[in-house]
């Protein structure tokens, strides 16, 4: 579990945070979105314990970060954007030396990094140096690295950027696979990898939460975006369209199933993530074929752009001006992209 209440964070005159609040639940995935220097380098650096909050708390995994620092700590796994590494270190002897700061026990120690390595595709490559390692190796060992301790917390900065498309879907199904057993939160300018990956997105703007919505209103739009109605899912196949219709709707989480000329549109309420492939089954199962299937509805780059009021900025905009530091222009899916909400300035 991940709870921060009322997050402060001051740079003398500048305010990186102001008063945020948000709460991720144990064992679900959650995206950090938010345009450059909004404030989300800063939340991920105070909840694994790099960076002191001006004002507010912070508990992870049931520590708090002041009371309980040391025991927080190790209840967090991190992996930054930039991953900095020991190049004169094997990746098995960098992964050693992160056992030995984190305290993990030598009993079964080797079986346990043996996993890490084959879980992060980095068997292959143990005893290469990893300050020879390519981009796409130095992303998979800064997984590893945050996932040595067997931490219930793990907090990740674009964890697919710089990768190729067969590595990302690797991360991607890996942290997929935490759903349940750990709590994520993650930041990644690709919003359709967040609407794929996450239950749960909190989106901040200017050091603030502008919205909170679970995983249900991710990838099918929002009510509040453009006058967005139900969540819908469209689906076409070949095949008997009742047969397949009732199939449909026998699905949980289907609040509705209007048949269409090719098709059906499918009203659905849950988790969108988990119903989709449902729809899918439930088609084929019914002897349809399926032809296609896509979201009706903004999207949650629509949701994010109306959210920032990131659409129709340029850089020499007031409101752009005291978001950016200089990461470049923004607008678009990119304005997600990392921040550098931290240069200059003393805490205050």
């Amino acid at each position: 579990m991940i709870e921060a209440t009322g997050l402060t964070r001051r740079y003398g005159a500048v305010t990186a945070l102001d008063g945020v609040s948000f709460r991720v639940e144990t064992g679900q995935i959650a995206g950090l979105l938010g345009p450059n220097g909004a404030g989300k380098s800063t939340v991920m650096k105070i909840l694994t314990g790099s960076l002191a909050a001006s004002g507010g708390s912070a508990v992870v995994a049931g520590r708090d970060l002041v009371k309980e620092p040391l025991a927080a700590r190790r209840a967090v796994g991190f992996m930054p954007e930039h991953v900095a590494l020991p190049g004169d270190q094997s990746v098995w002897s960098t992964l050693e030396f992160v056992a030995d700061l984190k305290g993990v026990p030598r009993e079964g120690r080797t079986a346990r990094l043996e996993t890490l390595l084959e879980q992060t595709g980095l068997m292959d490559v143990r005893h290469r140096l990893s300050g020879r390692l390519s981009h796409g190796f130095r992303k998979r060992l800064g997984l590893a690295q945050a996932l040595v301790g067997d931490p219930p917390v793990i907090v990740l900065d674009e964890p697919t950027s710089g990768l190729d498309p067969n590595q990302i879907v690797g991360i991607r199904e890996l942290i997929r696979g935490f759903r349940g057993e750990r709590t994520v939160l993650m930041s990644s300018h690709i919003l359709s990898e967040v609407a794929a990956l996450c239950e749960r997105v909190v989106i901040l703007d200017r050091g603030r939460v502008v919205a909170e919505r679970s995983g249900e209103g991710l990838g099918e739009g929002d009510a509040s975006v453009a006058g967005a109605g139900a969540r819908k899912v469209v689906l076409s196949w070949d095949g008997d369209r009742a047969l397949v219709a009732a199939a449909l709707a026998r699905v949980t989480g289907v609040d509705d199933v209007v048949i269409t000329e090719t098709g059906a549109e499918v009203s659905i309420a849950g988790n969108a993530v988990e119903i989709r492939p449902r729809l899918v089954e439930s088609v084929l199962q019914a002897g349809g074929q399926l032809q296609n299937i896509h979201d009706k509805g903004p999207s949650l780059e629509d949701l994010f752009l109306s959210l920032t009021g990131a659409k129709g900025q340029t850089a020499s905009s007031p409101a752009a001006a005291d978001r950016d530091t200089g990461a470049g222009p923004q607008g678009g899916t990119a304005a997600a992209a990392d921040d550098d909400d931290d240069a200059g300035g003393r805490p205050a």
